[in-house]
């Protein structure tokens, strides 16, 4: 994989990715399936693993979010874990096979004081050799400088949505905000994590402007989580009509031809997919996942289904991350190949 390749477009029209949405299903998988072929091992998935640090009270109104204070939902509220719990988690995962710990807080931008804390936080995910992800919500150029001098590998701030169904969705902050907080990680060099949300009510061609958001950054993100609605009662967006499930897989696809190098993760909402689903999922291009029975506040398949799934399709958990592997490379005075990671 060479995630600077020349050959890769930043130019998408919606015309153009409204067309691959509603190419015949057999002849998009197939499409899919030879770029994912042409950049990966189709048979090695990332695997990354998902812990809340900091729970609910967030004073943004995302209507899909069971942590907003805006909304009546039964979620408890927790402060900043300690260090040593995070450990704890981190271990577990990395045990399990997770190569990648990621953590989120529910805030709307965090204070200096705890951006200090979490940093404690992914020093120690370091010193366990594992790849370290936040998602904290919005960042000034300081503290996106602050995460990249403690070492941070990926910084996750996804787009949600269209820029034109956003204000359906969010009226706390814009679009514009998310990309100036992407614009602020990337100026750092963090890898940048961003994906969306598909099922909260927006139309196809909603779905198509988010991927060209997405494609035409100045630089792919290196990881797209693509969502897919857990409905929370008490949000705005409980009760809202769910998504076909081959909607859901076609995005993967075409995900996957428009950022042919990034890894497209399947994130919230696995647990609401059939095994036969997530299957065509990674067949359309899919080779991330979140692993775990949580993520953040939403309930994950449970591990056992994870191990059994992949052994039913011949997937292999990738052992060691690009990053672990570039270093590894470099420590050795080798080139270093990469088969997958999120």
């Amino acid at each position: 994989m060479n995630p600077s390749d020349p050959n890769q477009r930043h130019d998408w029209t919606l015309e153009e990715i409204e067309s691959l949405l509603g190419l015949p299903f057999n002849d998009l998988l197939f499409r899919a399936q030879a770029i994912h072929r042409a950049h990966f091992d189709p048979n090695q998935v990332q695997v990354s693993t998902l812990l809340s640090i900091k729970t609910g009270a967030c004073s943004e109104d995302c209507g899909y979010c069971s942590q907003s204070a805006s909304h009546g939902t039964s979620l408890e509220q927790e402060k900043l874990l300690p260090v040593a719990e995070v450990v704890k988690a981190a271990r577990s995962a990395r045990e399990k096979g997770a190569t990648r710990f990621c953590m989120g807080a529910a805030w709307r931008n965090p204070t200096d004081r705890n951006l200090e804390r979490v940093i404690e936080m992914i020093q120690a995910v370091h010193a366990l050799g594992m790849e370290s992800c936040v998602t904290l919500g919005m960042l000034t150029v300081a503290q996106s400088r602050r995460l990249k001098q403690a070492g941070l590998d990926y910084y996750n701030h996804n787009l949600d949505t269209s820029p034109e169904f956003y204000g359906n969705v969010i009226s706390t902050r814009t679009f514009q905000d998310r990309l100036e907080t992407l614009e602020h990680v990337r100026e750092q060099g963090i890898n940048i994590c961003s994906g969306g949300i598909l099922g909260m009510g927006e139309s196809r061609r909603d779905r198509a402007s988010m991927l060209r958001e997405l494609a035409n950054l100045p630089k792919h993100p290196e990881s797209v989580p693509i969502n897919l609605l857990v409905q929370v009662e008490g949000t705005p967006l409980f009760g809202v009509d769910e998504l076909d499930p081959f909607e859901f897989i076609r995005t993967i696809a075409v995900a996957r031809i428009l950022m042919p190098s990034s890894h497209v993760r399947l994130s919230a909402g696995r647990s609401q997919m059939s095994d036969e689903m997530q299957a065509l999922c990674f067949l359309a291009g899919a080779n991330s996942m979140f692993y775990g029975e949580r993520l953040l506040t939403t309930d994950n398949p449970e591990t056992e289904r994870d191990l059994k799934l992949f052994q039913r399709l011949g997937l292999r958990f990738q052992e060691s991350s690009e990053l672990q592997a570039t270093e590894a490379g470099c420590r050795h005075g080798q080139d270093t190949g990469l088969a997958a990671q999120a």
